[in-house]
């Protein structure tokens, strides 16, 4: 059996030791090397040929974001990068994963050898994932935000009489479930900048925790023409928003008088997660039916395939994002050999499928 090879890439001597003795423990991975910093870790990489890298984000002498886009623009290479639980921290291991970083391992402010250990399966299991993951396929193109595309907007707008975009409360009965995981920072922000202003509400279940929620969020907002936000429990659902669960409550949605209503839960994980995508979906498949869409992007294990399931036998459609296209394919994978999915499909054709199933459903309603 080849092994997995990993450099491990990280100013900390202490570190360094940890993810060795964790990573060392599988019987599929090796530790070839360990580097204090990326100039070492340059010249370790063209000699050991790494499989995976794990990537501290401060460093001495270049910092890791610097560091992983010259690679990802050089040598492509699946890397696990090691993020604080801040703001800050996840401001850049999301701009990170925008660089084609494939997923990130917590570095603890205290207790360090216990946290990492007791993390120790989730650290294998991520460095097993990367090793697989299609790191060529991530499309590095900036995703225009709304400030960016001001301009063209106005242009067009001497041609075509431009849609109000102001606050318009309006409800309706169809319902977008979206779920993601590995890989699902940036494949979502390339589906929603795609949704116009008047699209059904969109509910988002990315696996994240909760420090990066406001972060994420934000960064949805930018690149949509829809209003992004964190839900609070009970909030009423309208068109034009996309919800983004909490990385600490499962999101669900129930309907009560013809209107659909936001419910959070601090009940226990589900398939290991918290937000999960089954219970998204498992609750708008009762409460939606042949009414909703649903949606798989890339992703680690099987989260939501359950879900899409019966989402389908309650006659929603259903998508999933192609093999090709995703950093992993494991979710949508797991739906896929379910038999539950309608379609399957590049990423940046997924925004198109959704925006003509919801005109068919519009159309069907009249």
């Amino acid at each position: 059996m080849n092994k997995i090879r990993v450099l491990i890439i990280d100013d900390s001597a202490l570190i360094r030791k940890i993810l060795t003795e964790v990573l060392i423990s599988a019987p599929d991975i090796e530790v070839i090397g360990t580097a204090a910093d990326p100039l070492i870790a340059r010249e370790m990489i063209k000699q050991l040929n790494p499989d995976v890298l794990t990537l501290d984000i401060e460093m001495p002498h270049m910092d890791g974001i610097t560091f992983l886009r010259n690679l990802m623009r050089l040598r492509p290479t699946p890397v696990v990068m090691i993020s604080t639980l801040t703001e800050k921290g996840a401001e850049v291991t999301l701009e990170a994963l925008a660089l084609g970083a494939v997923d990130f391992i917590f570095k603890p402010k205290v207790d360090v050898v216990k946290t990492l250990n007791d993390y120790a399966d989730e650290i294998i299991e991520k460095v097993r994932t990367a090793a697989q993951a299609n790191v060529r396929n991530v499309d590095y193109r900036p995703v225009k935000t709304k400030e960016a595309d001001t301009a063209s907007r106005h242009n067009n707008e001497t041609v075509l009489p431009a849609t109000s975009t102001k606050s318009r409360t309006h409800f309706s009965n169809k319902i977008i479930a979206l779920g993601a995981s590995t890989g699902g920072t940036e494949a979502i922000k390339v589906v929603v900048k795609c949704l116009p202003a008047d699209t059904p509400p969109v509910f988002i279940t990315q696996h994240l925790p909760a420090a990066f929620s406001d972060s994420f969020v934000r960064h949805i907002d930018l690149v949509t023409a829809m209003s992004a936000s964190i839900p609070h429990h009970g909030q009423l659902v309208e068109d034009g928003h996309i919800y983004l669960a909490p990385g600490d409550k499962h999101m669900l949605v129930i309907k009560e008088s013809g209107k659909y209503f936001i419910q959070l839960s601090d009940a226990q994980p589900v398939n290991r997660h918290k937000p999960a995508v089954d219970v998204l979906f498992h609750s708008v498949a009762q409460c939606a039916g042949s009414n909703a869409i649903a949606v798989l992007l890339t992703g680690m294990g099987s989260d939501g395939a359950a879900g899409m399931k019966e989402m389908h036998d309650a006659g929603a459609k259903t998508l999933v994002q192609d093999e090709q296209s995703s950093v992993v394919w494991g979710m949508p994978g797991a739906a896929f050999k379910l038999g539950c999915t309608d379609y399957v499909m590049p990423l940046e054709e997924v925004a198109n499928k959704i925006l003509v199933l919801v005109k068919q459903l519009r159309a069907s309603r009249l």
